[in-house]
């Protein structure tokens, strides 16, 4: 496979006069984009409910604005960019809710994740930012990049208003300079994440109980 190249491409504006009744197009052709997904490591099969298991309300929480679509961010000396013709399956905000409730239900400790409206007690509410989600090529353009995953999460003991915080981070190295590598690392560091969010929080319920 070729190394990955990025690419900013800057938006173009085609206008008709309205008394002309049909309009042709000055886009030029494009490429169909590759599709790829993530999480796919969390998507175990869930685990039944642990005994005396405790409900924990999720929180919308804030995703990274430059990476919460369905195109790949890079990092390069400071300047942003995105993978050319390579795109998530949904936009990637989606893609990480599926994934951080798939390691709930995987997980045998004691939190059951309830998502709100859901007609269930509940003593604790999460919520999850995902303050970096981004490929950092941090030894040239050319070189393997890392993929970085870092997150923050709050969480809230309803009755006694209690906070606690915690930032997670994972930092995978991708095998070389190619799209499908890339994915890789971001499945193994989105993976490494949730575990640690995972053990966190019932950690938390735990120690509250």
């Amino acid at each position: 496979m070729t190394p990955v190249s990025v690419l900013l491409r800057p938006g173009l504006v085609v206008a008709c006069a309205l008394a002309v009744s049909g309009c042709i197009s000055l886009l030029p052709k494009s490429k169909p984009a590759h599709l790829y997904r993530f999480g796919d490591t969390a998507q175990a099969q869930a685990s039944a409910p642990a005994a005396g298991s405790v409900g924990v309300v999720r929180n919308a929480g804030a995703f990274q604005r430059e990476s919460a679509g369905d195109r790949l961010l890079t990092i390069t000396g400071g300047k942003a960019a995105y993978v050319a013709e390579t795109r998530w399956v949904a936009p990637a905000a989606v893609l990480w809710d599926q994934a951080l409730a798939a390691a709930f239900d995987a997980d045998p400790g004691p939190v059951r994740l309830v998502s709100r409206g859901e007609p269930a007690a509940a003593d604790y509410v999460l919520r999850v930012d995902v303050r970096n989600f981004e490929t950092r090529y941090e030894a040239g353009p050319k070189a393997a990049p890392t993929v970085l995953v870092r997150a923050r999460a709050v969480m809230i003991r309803a009755e006694r208003r209690e906070v606690s915080e915690q930032i997670f981070e994972a930092r995978v190295p991708a095998s070389g300079n190619r799209v499908a590598a890339i994915v890789r690392a971001y499945d193994k560091a989105t993976a490494d994440v949730l575990d640690q969010i995972v053990a966190w929080t019932n950690g938390q319920v735990q120690a509250g109980a």
